[in-house]
C-alpha cells in the first residue's frame, strides 16, 4: 500500500506549462480524498500557482498536498487556511551569474544563440536556473517541434557539465534544462520529502514522463523508488483512475 503519490508536473499532469484541465482537477481531487499527494517540478512557485493550486476544485484536501518547485528545493503545504513555504534552499549571487555564462557559451556553441525567441529564455527561479529552449511564453506547437529527440538539449547539457561540474543539470519539459546545486535533483527532492512527511520512500510511487537517462524524473527511478512511466497526460488520468480503484480496496 502506498501512502503518498508523487507526480511530475509538465507533461504528466499538464501540458507543458498550462494549467491542469478541468478534468485532471477533479481527478486529483478524487486521489487527495484517499492519500497523500506531492507535485514535484522545475517550475517555480508562480507557474505552480497558476497551473495546480488555482485549478483545484473548492472542497479538495488541500492539507494532503505537498507543492515542491525548483526540482524540490522549495516546499509549499496548505497551513492554517493559506499556502506556505516551508523552505527554500536558494544559489547566491556568483553561483548565478557563472551559470548565465555557461549558459551563454553553451548556446554560441550549439548554434542556438539567435533564434526566434518567446520571452526570456533563462530564468532565475532563485533556488534553481532554467533554461526553456524557446522562450518562457513559447506556443506549445513551437515548443513540441523543436526538440522531439532531445538532441539540442542533450548537446547543450553536455557542454554544461564540463563547464559546471559541481552542479546538477538535467531535462526537464519539452525545451527546459534544469540547474541546481549538486545532487540537486528529483531523487533529492523526494529524499527530502520523505524527511518533511515521514512517509517512507518505499510508501511513495512516482509518476512522470521523463524517466530515462538525463531525463529530469530519472533520478526517482536510481533512488529505487516505484515509478511509472507515462506517455502522456492522458495516460496519467488512466493510471490515477486504476490508483484510487486500488486504494480503495
Amino acid at each position: 500500500m502506498k501512502w503518498l503519490i508523487v507526480f511530475d508536473l509538465d507533461g504528466t499532469l499538464a501540458e507543458s506549462k498550462r494549467p491542469l484541465s478541468p478534468e485532471m482537477a477533479a481527478t486529483l481531487a478524487r486521489l487527495l480524498a484517499v492519500v497523500d499527494v506531492a507535485v514535484i517540478s522545475g517550475g517555480d512557485w508562480p507557474q505552480f500557482d497558476r497551473q495546480v493550486v488555482s485549478r483545484l476544485p473548492l472542497n479538495v484536501a488541500r492539507e494532503r498536498l505537498w507543492l515542491m518547485p525548483t526540482t524540490g528545493t522549495k516546499l509549499y503545504r496548505f497551513i492554517d487556511g493559506a499556502w506556505r513555504r516551508v523552505y527554500a534552499e536558494l544559489f547566491d549571487n556568483a553561483e548565478k551569474a557563472s551559470i548565465r555564462a555557461a549558459f551563454d557559451r553553451a548556446l554560441s556553441e550549439a548554434g542556438l544563440a539567435d533564434e526566434r525567441i518567446w520571452g526570456e529564455r533563462i530564468e532565475d527561479r532563485g533556488s534553481q536556473i532554467t533554461f526553456s529552449g524557446l522562450g518562457q511564453d513559447a506556443p506549445l506547437e513551437a515548443k513540441e517541434g523543436w526538440d522531439p529527440d532531445r538532441a539540442k538539449r542533450a548537446a547543450i547539457q553536455k557542454t554544461l557539465q564540463v563547464a559546471l561540474p559541481d552542479l546538477s543539470i538535467n531535462l526537464g519539459g519539452t525545451t527546459s534544462i534544469d540547474v541546481t546545486r549538486a545532487g540537486v535533483d528529483k531523487g533529492y527532492g523526494l529524499k527530502r520529502l520523505s524527511k518533511e512527511s515521514g512517509v517512507p520512500l518505499a510508501r511513495m510511487l512516482f509518476l512522470g514522463d521523463a524517466i530515462y537517462p538525463g531525463g529530469n524524473d530519472y533520478p526517482a527511478a536510481e533512488l529505487g523508488i516505484d515509478t511509472v512511466k507515462v506517455r502522456d497526460v492522458v495516460e496519467t488520468a488512466a493510471v490515477v483512475s486504476a490508483i484510487i480503484v486500488c486504494l480503495k480496496h
